[in-house]
């Protein structure tokens, strides 16, 4: 029972102990530092070697401009201790003074500590990393190096350079960090990321970058170089660089072809079409496996649907079945089963036929995710044909099946979208609520999109009739009748006055223009947005594709620089801010050849 007791009051005496630290840091943060410094004296006697207490009231003293008091306190703990970390807060307590040679001689002291004794480093570095003195930070990991060469401080140093704004040095000591010890070869990644998107330094940061890692591939024959690279050019979405260090990968070590099939993948999502195809072209030449030829047809297919004419589409429609017919009509070939419904539905127009498809497919013994994907396109389709309950049905059906997961939320996505076609947008509004916060950030985008589609027209129109007008046109545009969709938008800007409705409507009625290639008329639609909407919340969007049209099909890079720069400068908080950028930049010549 005694020891019981003991026990009981050794706890309480940890609980208060930590306590009255909290209490002394607290009345630090507040500026209360004599009330502080009562605390940590005490703490500090309570356990005399422990530094950090005496560290802590030196730093109250500071704050007091009691120097005098701070300097004992440290000189005394120095020599009760001999941890040469104090040297740093004494070379401080100098500093504060204008004493700079005072100060100057206790860091000395302090990196001379780290070359007697190289296990001191970290502790020494961190000390002056801490007081923002990042140059005896360096000079002491630099110390450390010189006494003991096996010790390896490049990460460390390369971050300290960086805080200098020594560039070059940074980078040659992340790249060979990352070399020496590829495991944390994400962790040195991460930190080139973040200086290549910073605006006020990636400009020249990248170029050098660009430049460190091409000297090593030639220096080297290490493949790791070249996908070190290929990272580089996927980076800044250059995925035609990015593939010829894919390749050079490839001849030396085929084990990691897989690499290949990842850049067309993401060529593909990125809407690089020329170069995802080139890619997958380039699989399907190197590869005898079944799954990655797949792929690759499937890649290939959806740009040759997407770019198709209705002179194509029965060479389309042929090589599908071809395809089916090579590869069988089993789970492992679903994705082109889907596929060719959605061809069949959309570029067809025949959703008989789309759904046989679809439901052949769910005969086959499926997991729920491929279960999913064909009750997703057998949904899209039954919604293309108006019958709205029997998609909001399927779609529902993998919201329950798949909670929680990405697909989940794209079906919660779609029931939204639905409702919004029928007319239903009081639905629509609480499932799009919940999906604002989606972790998939396109989903969120999309249904925060709809949301203050609804909204903001909601507020001017209490009865939605501009807004039912709008959905209706919407809707046609998913059915892909984009002639009928487009008079009705042009009707609603001439009939409908509702303010909130006009700006959206002029964005759509460019977008259509667009996709028929008629961008003389997409211009005018977005240059009216820019001109009369400026404050609206369509802007970014009339200006990033006015620019995408000037650079990309009229070869005009004169008129399209001017407006990605007002999107760089205006609209940072953008979906489209880094694509304009990167744009932008290339205009201005900052791109280099490899």
């Amino acid at each position: 029972m005694k020891k019981l007791f003991l026990y009981i009051a050794f706890l309480f005496s940890v609980a208060a102990f930590a306590q009255n630290e909290q209490l002394a840091q607290n009345y630090f943060e507040k500026g209360e530092f004599e009330k502080a410094a009562i605390i940590y004296q005490d703490l500090d006697k309570a356990q005399p070697r422990n530094p950090f207490f005496a560290q802590k009231l030196a730093e109250c003293y500071q704050q007091l401009k009691q120097y005098d008091k701070a300097e004992k306190l440290l000189k005394d703990k120095l020599e009760l201790v001999k941890m040469p970390l104090l040297l740093v807060d004494l070379g401080y307590n100098y500093q504060l003074q204008k004493n700079q040679p005072k100060a100057d001689s206790y860091y000395k002291e302090a990196v001379d500590a780290v070359t007697k004794n190289p296990g001191n480093v970290y502790m020494i570095a961190n000390a002056f990393e801490k007081k923002v003195l990042i140059k005896e930070a360096l000079a002491t990991y630099q110390a450390a190096n010189a006494a003991n060469p096996n010790m390896n401080f490049d990460y460390q140093m390369a971050l300290l350079q960086g805080q200098l704004g020594n560039i070059e040095p940074m980078i040659e000591k992340l790249l060979s960090f990352s070399y020496q010890n590829p495991q944390n070869l994400v962790v040195v990644q991460s930190q080139l990321s973040r200086f290549m998107n910073e605006e006020n330094t990636s400009d020249n940061f990248n170029s050098l970058l660009r430049k460190a890692l091409l000297l090593q591939t030639q220096k080297s024959q290490d493949v790791f170089w070249n996908e070190f690279l290929s990272w580089f050019f996927v980076q800044q979405k250059e995925y035609g660089k990015a593939f010829i260090q894919q390749k050079a990968v490839y001849r030396r070590n085929p084990d990691l072809f897989i690499n290949i099939v990842n850049l067309g993948r993401l060529a593909a999502e990125e809407q690089e079409d020329a170069t995802a195809k080139e890619i997958f072209d380039f699989v399907a030449q190197n590869t005898t496996e079944t799954d990655l030829l797949i792929d690759a047809e499937y890649y290939v297919l959806q740009i040759d649907i997407k770019n198709a004419t209705d002179a194509t589409l029965p060479l389309i429609s042929q090589r599908i079945a071809a395809d089916l017919e090579k590869f069988g009509t089993t789970p492992g070939s679903l994705k082109l089963q889907v596929l060719k419904a959605d061809f069949e539905a959309f570029q067809l127009k025949d959703s008989t036929a789309a759904l046989a498809t679809l439901d052949r497919a769910l005969q086959m013994p499926l997991n729920k995710f491929q279960q999913a994907q064909v009750k997703m396109k057998m949904s899209d389709i039954l919604l293309a044909g108006e019958k709205f309950n029997q998609a909001i049905l399927y779609y529902t059906q993998i919201q329950e099946d798949l909670k929680n997961d990405a697909v989940g939320n794209e079906a919660s996505f779609r029931v939204a979208r639905a409702s919004y076609f029928k007319g239903d947008f009081e639905w629509a509004q609480k499932q799009l609520g919940v999906l604002k916060s989606s972790a998939s950030q396109l989903i969120a985008n999309d249904a925060m999109e709809l949301f203050l589609l609804i909204s903001d027209n909601t507020v001017e129109d209490s009865l939605q009739v501009a807004l039912k007008k709008f959905a209706r046109a919407d809707f046609k545009l998913y059915q892909n009748k984009k002639a009928e969709a487009l008079q009705m938008f042009k009707d609603l800007r001439a009939t409908d006055k509702t303010e909130s409705i006009q700006d959206v409507t002029l964005l759509r009625i460019g977008r259509i223009y667009e996709s028929m290639g008629q961008y003389d008329l997409a211009l005018q639609s977005y240059a009216e947005i820019i001109d009369k909407y400026k404050d609206g919340i369509y802007i970014d969007e009339a200006l990033f594709f006015s620019a995408e049209i000037y650079s990309k099909k009229l070869n005009q890079p004169d008129k399209a620089k001017p407006l990605y720069e007002k999107m760089i400068f205006e609209h940072e908080d953008s979906i489209y801010f880094i694509e304009a950028r990167k744009q932008y930049r290339i205009l201005r010549g900052d791109a280099q050849s490899s």
